[in-house]
């Protein structure tokens, strides 16, 4: 089953001028990863430096194995650099079946 997540990030608002490239650089490796059938990020109406990556992942088990590389020393990003305090990562995979 699909599932999304989503990785809830505060970032430093004085290295906001770099986000766009060094997200641009680790997300590439999330995009290329086996089963990620796409990502993207979505800023915070009310503060440019709170933003939400979305990915969507055919398994949770694709994602599992990306989440597993990322903790190994080939995987390391640099996404540390620009946030101003730990991300939050969320996943769905359920679903509550609507009538509409």
């Amino acid at each position: 089953m699909t599932a999304i997540v989503h990785l809830d990030l505060r970032l430093d608002p004085a290295r906001l001028d770099i986000v766009p490239a060094l997200l641009n650089e680790v997300l590439a490796a999330t995009h290329a990863w086996p089963g990620n059938e796409g990502l993207e990020v979505i800023i915070d109406d009310a503060d440019p430096a709170h933003v939400i990556v979305v990915e969507r992942w055919a398994t949770a088990a694709d994602h599992d194995a990306y989440a597993a590389w990322r903790n190994t020393p080939e995987g390391v990003s640099r996404l540390g650099e620009v946030l101003a305090a730990p991300g939050v990562k969320s996943v769905f995979s359920g679903r509550i079946p609507l009538d509409f």
